[in-house]
């Protein structure tokens, strides 16, 4: 027998015996159990023997967790609660649990149809009254709002908001996708000719429908519009376009929500249950207000409404930022003939795209070929919990840059300020932190290392003139155009704007890791604040990400939407708090 086999073993049989204290003392102290909602209808992560014992102490009858069993040797097993089946992890140091992960699959009574219990599609026979696909698809799309209301509203028809559609779709969920442009896929097309996905190709699939092995490594951007508006229709999404949500309010007697949409200049109202923000991990774009912008003669706007480098050439730009946007569109600019300035401001953490790709062992054709596909690749990714990610990290940091040292001192000698983040662990502690601050290399960084495109760093704007943007130190930029590429706000701002400040400030910071105040810790530390879980505003929900949290948290957050729509209890352990300001 092995170790894992005999710790499974005896786990399984504490919690069987409701055992509470033999089960905690199973774990390293710290030792870490990531949960997502098999045992406490969350997303939380529990790092000490004490704060496992507490949940399972407050969850453990309820949960009713049986028949564990182990899927080969490497610590995977699968598991059943009282309402579900589930698969877990665990990772052992000196015979105890250093982290446990257990992620709820799938509701008995309520599995996808899929395989050998896929629908037939069809009535054999000759049939008077005839309901065809297309005549369910047309009556459906009639009633919808009218008569038939939607469960789960999703604002936002990214790829996030359709993703998390399709698993509605596939579990029974009435939801609809709203979203102001025109097309699925547009708030891709709409960005700058240059622009495509700096992560491969492996990261990136939707839930259920896989990228073709033909696909290219890196998607171009009006590609991967083509490919989200496809989507929508193979998966039979019901997705309003050109309807923009103006204002929602929670009725708490009725406990549903009143949202107030326009569509294609046509007011209607819609009542769902849940609400879900699909509109993106940031919120609105921040552009700084510097003195004399409104003398400007010139161009600016921020890099979300840059539509490219044609027109520029000969003419001087200056970006503002040296995140991924700006590199981008510096690039955009220079290729097209402009004279461009990028100017930094503070450090940036910069990797090569080459060098990234080696790091992502998961997501590769190696790991495809070594029958790793992209679910067991997310389980992996997620069965870390993200207090220990940055020190699992670093090494492959440390090696970057021995690697790519003169890639990095030529970026120095250029003036370019490094940042590899607060521990320096890289971009995958820093996305989660902050959302920003980094640069995935696809060849701007050569431009900036020999002076192509110039770089002022380590110094703020102090205004702008008529025609140039000024620095503190006194040096003019001469500008015909000037771009913003200074992020965005949180993605609270959108409960703001389409709800109300008081529930925004209700909810509290949407994204980071940690607490959910300073002075109040508690469970929920090492998580992403609000993301896919219930908050603290009832029906109300938040989903995004990159393509691949957005794929693999789809799962849970519809999981948990469907429980509600079929009346199961859910009581969720260690919600976040009320808050009263952001």
């Amino acid at each position: 027998m092995t170790d894992i086999q005999r710790w499974l073993g005896a786990f399984a049989d504490a919690l069987d015996r409701k055992d509470i204290k033999a089960a905690a003392a199973l774990f390293h102290d710290p030792g870490y159990w990531r949960d997502l909602v098999a045992f406490t209808w969350n997303i939380v992560t529990f790092e000490d023997p004490a704060s496992i014992a507490g949940m399972l102490a407050a969850r453990l009858t309820d949960v009713a967790p049986r028949n564990f069993a182990l899927e080969g040797g490497d610590g995977w097993f699968t598991f059943e609660t009282a309402i579900g089946r589930g698969r877990g992890h665990v990772r052992l140091r000196d015979g105890r649990a250093h982290t446990l992960f257990t992620a709820l699959r799938e509701l008995k009574g309520f599995e996808e149809k899929a395989g050998p219990t896929r629908e037939t599609g069809v009535q054999h026979g000759a049939i008077r009254g005839r309901v065809t696909w297309t005549d369910r698809r047309q009556a459906d799309a009639g009633e919808l709002g009218i008569t038939r209301q939607p469960y789960v509203l999703v604002i936002g028809g990214g790829q996030g908001g359709i993703g998390l559609a399709a698993r509605l779709k596939r579990i029974g969920v009435p939801a609809l996708v709203i979203d102001r442009l025109p097309r699925p896929g547009d708030a891709w097309r709409r960005r700058y000719k240059s622009l495509c996905l700096h992560d491969p190709v492996w990261y990136d699939h939707l839930p259920y429908l896989p990228f073709p092995d033909h696909w290219p490594i890196y998607t171009p951007k009006d590609k991967m519009g083509d490919w989200l508006e496809a989507y929508t229709t193979i998966m039979e999404l019901d997705y309003w376009s050109s309807t923009t949500c103006r204002r929602a309010t929670w009725d708490a007697a009725r406990q549903e929500w009143t949202v107030e949409v326009e569509r294609d200049g046509r007011p209607l109202t819609l009542r769902p249950k849940h609400v879900v923000l699909a509109t993106g991990m940031s919120g609105f774009p921040e552009i700084p207000r510097f003195p004399g912008a409104d003398r400007f003669r010139g161009k600016q706007h921020h890099s979300s409404a840059h539509e490219g480098g044609e027109g520029w050439s000969g003419k001087k730009a200056v970006v503002i930022g040296a995140n991924n946007s700006a590199h981008d569109i510096a690039a955009d600019l220079w290729e097209h003939g402009a004279d461009v300035t990028m100017v930094q401001r503070s450090p940036t953490l910069v990797m090569r795209s080459e060098s990234l790709v080696r790091g992502r062992t998961l997501y590769s054709e190696d790991a495809v070929r070594s029958g790793i596909d992209v679910d067991k690749a997310d389980l992996m990714t997620a069965s870390l919990p993200w207090a220990l990610q940055p020190s699992a990290v670093k090494p492959f940091v440390d090696q970057v840059r021995r690697d790519d040292a003169d890639f990095y001192r030529r970026l120095e000698k250029a003036g370019f300020r490094l940042t590899f983040g607060e521990d320096e662990s890289g971009i995958g502690p820093m996305y989660a932190r902050r959302g920003s601050g980094y640069y995935i290399d696809v060849g701007a960084s050569d431009l900036i290392a020999d002076g192509r495109i110039a770089l002022t760093s380590g110094i703020e704007v102090d205004r702008l003139t008529e025609d140039a943007v000024v620095l503190k130190d006194g040096r003019e930029l001469k500008a015909d155009l000037v771009v913003y590429a200074t992020g965005y706000g949180s993605m609270n701002q959108w409960a703001a704007a389409l709800i109300s400040q008081e529930v925004a400030d209700k909810v509290g910071k949407v994204w980071g890791l940690g607490s959910q105040t300073a002075k109040d810790p508690g469970p929920w530390e090492g998580e992403l604040r609000n993301m896919w879980k219930p908050t603290a505003q009832d029906g109300l929900w938040f989903h995004g990400g990159n393509l691949m949290q957005s794929r693999f948290y789809s799962r849970a957050l519809a999981l948990q939407l469907k429980a509600r729509l079929e009346g199961l209890a859910t009581p969720v352990y260690a919600r976040a708090p009320v808050h009263h300001k952001v």
